[in-house]
């Protein structure tokens, strides 16, 4: 097993070659920078969003830089059904054959409120995207993770889903919760397939997301999402291998 401290991973600039990797929110944030420098790397994207604008770009950018061409695969995790995650399953087999990769990145954050005064609408909305969605996701894909030689699952987690903090919600709930799955699912793959499954918590970033959970905070004073590139490659490239079960900090606290 690697002892690999994921925040200095130094990686070659093929580190990810001919590898497939699906990314969720790769429009905007921490994942278009994930998608971009995946890219970048080697593997083949696979852009996941819901505003087909923002993957263009992302693609655009992409194909710019001579990078492997990266698919669109449009999605709205808050109404998406298991018929939806079947198809993108389906034709990523058809196309690939084969799954490497799986990021978890899309979220949304929800009311910062007390459980007292949380509505139950946004609380179901909050918990569908975060936690339902990934978990739909994930069992439509495994077969294809399956057929990879070392694929890797990686949700994205928080500091709030280790220890709760008041008036973050269900956000804080959710996180929770995928805290729990990655463990569990860890656990269900150990032995019987080379499929690793981790957490990652992306720390402060440079994020919209950030920005509506705290208005006041100058954002020049936080990393950009490229800053944080380093662990997500060490836990997407098979110098990983053999590491599952775990959750790790994208930065220093």
């Amino acid at each position: 097993m690697s002892t690999i401290e994921p925040r200095t991973f130094e990686p070659t600039r093929r580190v990810l070659a001919d590898r497939i990797i699906l990314v969720t929110g790769a429009g905007a944030g921490i994942g278009r920078a994930a998608a971009q420098t995946f890219a970048a790397h080697g593997a083949t994207v696979i852009l996941l969003g819901r505003t087909v604008e923002k993957l263009e770009a992302v693609y655009d950018h992409i194909v710019a830089q001579g990078d492997p061409e990266p698919l669109i695969q449009p999605l709205c995790l808050l109404s998406a059904k298991e018929d939806k995650y079947l198809e993108i399953a389906n034709a990523i087999d058809v196309q690939f054959g084969r799954l490497d990769g799986l990021l978890h990145n899309a979220g949304i954050l929800g009311p910062r409120t007390s459980i007292s005064n949380y509505p139950t609408s946004s609380w179901q909305e909050v918990l569908q995207v975060n936690l339902t969605a990934p978990f739909e996701l994930t069992r439509a894909l495994l077969p294809l993770l399956k057929k990879a030689s070392d694929a890797s699952i990686l949700f994205t987690s928080s500091g709030v889903g280790r220890r709760g903090r008041a008036y973050w919600g269900a956000y804080a709930v959710a996180k929770f919760g995928t805290e729990g799955l990655a463990q569990v699912l860890s656990h269900e793959l150990e032995d019987v397939s080379s499929i690793r499954v981790n957490c990652i918590n992306p720390g402060a970033t440079r994020t919209t997301m950030r920005a509506q959970a705290y208005p006041a905070e100058d954002p020049a004073t936080l990393k950009t999402p490229e800053d944080i590139m380093p662990a997500y490659l060490y836990l997407m490239s098979s110098d990983s291998a053999g590491l599952s079960g775990r959750s790790f900090d994208a930065q220093d606290r």
